[in-house]
């Protein structure tokens, strides 16, 4: 369902599917007379998406099922991936919305189309600038008579910029407050900012109860931070995986190294190809761009030496380095 290419994506998505971390969001970020007409208890996640394939770089979205004013109602959650706001978005939000009404008449038959609230989440360092709503997409529309609006579609969304929120604006359980707070200190494009947040998301799991779902969700946290086309160096790369072992140092046993994770990412796919690009994403983030010639000789290579390759990418400085290890 998810690549590492869209590493924001995948971040999103497993986080949000866990239904309990969905209904805090909604609890602690809808406006309050939205919360009051929604039975949280009813939420259900929907496997449909309405994202078109070029646009997936851009968006991710997930959609849920719940009763509204004790009707049946959706909640359709946009997030934004790029560094600036789409001017399109009302645009958009219109078209998926109308997707999921034609879904729920083509599957359903259903003789009333559900109401659809669409809610944007964004992050960046620059200001939200789209228009909030269709109408003010539409020429003249703010200067039309209320008797002839009324004839054309018009409808606001719920935008969440997370860019905005304090320390002590980030409400709601540990896994919400982990992914709003990395959110946010990823728009500084400050590695400085980055660390902190993490060790501030490490504050939040351990207060969790049950600390194996702090652990599982740390290794996705590690995925997302050393997927993301970041500056970090190798000092970077060890001072967060120590402090992470330090944090857990009771569960150092279950706290794997990032090239374990990795390692492991590619064996779960049982192709060495996986291994492979592992490999190539590893040295040119920690040692250089990988020439093509270089790059066709790493998929010549057996599992084995990929993973010493991996294991010992802190002790590469060059590509000629990496050559000799592999002969």
């Amino acid at each position: 369902m998810m690549t590492i290419q869209n590493p924001h994506d995948k971040f999103f998505k497993e986080t949000f599917s866990n239904v309990d971390v969905s209904k805090d969001f909604f609890l602690h970020y809808l406006p309050p007379p939205i919360v009051s007409l929604i039975d949280l208890e009813s939420i259900e996640l929907q496997k449909d998406s309405f994202i078109s394939k070029d646009l997936r770089e851009y968006f991710s979205d997930l959609l849920f099922h719940l009763q509204l004013n004790e009707t049946e109602g959706y909640l359709y959650v946009l997030l934004e991936h790029k560094s600036y706001p789409s001017k399109m978005v009302a645009v958009q939000l219109l078209r998926y919305m109308v997707e999921i009404w034609e879904a729920k008449i083509s599957k359903e038959h259903a003789p009333k189309l559900p109401i659809v609230i669409p809610v944007v989440i964004f992050h960046s360092e620059r200001e939200w600038s789209a228009s909030k709503s269709l109408g003010e997409m539409l020429q003249g529309f703010d200067q039309l008579p209320e008797e002839i609006q009324q004839y054309i579609p018009n409808f606001e969304y719920i935008l969440i910029d997370v860019s905005k929120y304090s320390d002590e604006e980030i409400k709601g359980i540990a896994q919400l407050k982990v992914i709003l707070t990395i959110y946010r200190d990823l728009t500084t494009k400050s590695e400085k900012n980055l660390r902190k947040a993490l060790k501030r998301s490490l504050y939040y799991l351990q207060q969790l109860e049950d600390q194996e779902t702090a652990i599982q969700y740390l290794e996705t946290l590690i995925h997302y931070i050393f997927h993301l086309d970041r500056q970090l160096t190798k000092k970077d790369f060890h001072d967060i995986i120590e402090y992470v072992e330090g944090t857990y140092f009771e569960r150092s046993e279950m706290v794997m190294s990032l090239a374990e994770l990795f390692r492991d990412e590619g064996r779960q796919e049982g192709k060495t190809e996986a291994l492979a690009n592992t490999t190539i994403r590893l040295i040119t983030k920690f040692v250089a761009p990988v020439p093509a010639e270089l790059q066709q000789a790493i998929y010549e290579q057996d599992s084995e030496t990929l993973e010493s390759i991996i294991d010992q990418i802190d002790k590469f400085t060059t590509i000629d380095q990496i050559k000799e290890h592999m002969r």
